[in-house]
């Protein structure tokens, strides 16, 4: 009987770790740095070190350990294979395969959206649920899909990636993929940041976004306060993002979408405005479709990864 597993959510900055019982519960956490210099030779060196280290630590034995869950932000094939992630300055990288040989431990990966929508399905705003869309708003966008309780991969290890939806033909700047007029360059904090600029240029109106930086945050704690520049600001990138969401639910038909990330903790005014928006768009029977805000905040990818090996 397998009483533990590891779980380790790979990011640009950080490795998130933990430490789960087999039913979920969260017995340690721990953060160590992400070494991206080398193009990030060192990460899964370090991630195997802290996790044997923990190991010795708390004097678990090998045997009762179901292995190590990793959540990896880019493309991971269903063979743990990552071909590229320039957060982490990786080119090819078989990550199941090597921390499998330096930890001795079972390994699974997928991509952090992913794991992330498989914590909140878990334990999280999904709770209860099998079909699954969430979208992730920081930086960028990220997203990810549940289907019948797992993690839809596909056949690149890109499921799940709403975040390069083409959404606006009329844009000169590329988004990050290289692409241009992904939804990503709208919906992100970045992407509203830049809503919000484009805004104040184009207009002499009164706002209390001309007082600051004009970040995601200052354009929604202005909308709370009834700023009408805000409004406009809002209301673009909700038609962006609630046209996406529609698209995405006309082929999955999810029984709920979960909206993470940083401008989430904005709370139920932005899902007011995702509604307004993806209504009128969607297909008529996921019009109704639920939306929630995921729960389980930067931990939601260490219980996804955790999931991820326990199923």
């Amino acid at each position: 009987m397998k009483k533990y597993c590891f779980a380790a959510d790979i990011g640009g900055t950080t490795v998130k770790l933990g430490l789960f019982d087999a039913e979920g519960n969260v017995l340690d956490k721990w953060e160590i740095k992400s070494h991206t210099e080398n193009e990030g030779a060192a990460i899964l060196p370090d991630t195997a070190e802290a996790i044997l280290k923990k190991i010795e630590e708390r004097k678990l034995n090998t045997e009762e350990i179901a292995g190590i869950g990793v959540g990896v932000p880019g493309p991971v094939s269903i063979d743990g294979i990552v071909p590229h992630t320039a957060n982490l300055g990786w080119g090819y990288k078989e990550v199941t395969k090597e921390l499998s040989e330096r930890t001795g431990l079972l390994c699974k990966a997928a991509n952090d959206a992913n794991v992330a929508a498989l914590g909140e399905m878990w334990v999280g705003g999904a709770k209860g649920h099998k079909d699954v869309l969430l979208l992730t708003l920081g930086t960028g966008v990220g997203g990810g899909i549940i289907v019948d309780g797992k993690i839809l991969t596909g056949a690149h290890g890109a499921g799940g990636e709403i975040g390069h939806i083409h959404v606006e033909d009329h844009i000169e700047e590329h988004c990050g993929c290289g692409n241009q007029g992904c939804l990503e360059q709208f919906a992100s904090a970045t992407g509203i940041a830049r809503l919000a600029r484009e805004a104040l240029a184009e207009s002499d109106e009164p706002s209390l976004l001309r007082e600051g930086e004009a970040t995601a945050k200052d354009v929604f704690d202005a909308l709370k306060k009834g700023d009408a520049l805000a409004k406009g600001v809002a209301e673009r990138f909700a038609k962006y993002l609630g046209t996406g969401i529609a698209v995405m639910t006309a082929i999955l038909d999810p029984e709920v979408i979960v909206i993470g990330g940083g401008v989430s903790k904005a709370g139920e005014i932005l899902l007011d405005y995702i509604r307004e928006y993806y209504k009128p768009y969607a297909y008529k029977s996921a019009k109704d479709t639920e939306f929630a805000l995921a729960k389980l905040g930067n931990d939601a990818g260490i219980y996804g990864c955790a999931k991820l090996v326990l199923d």
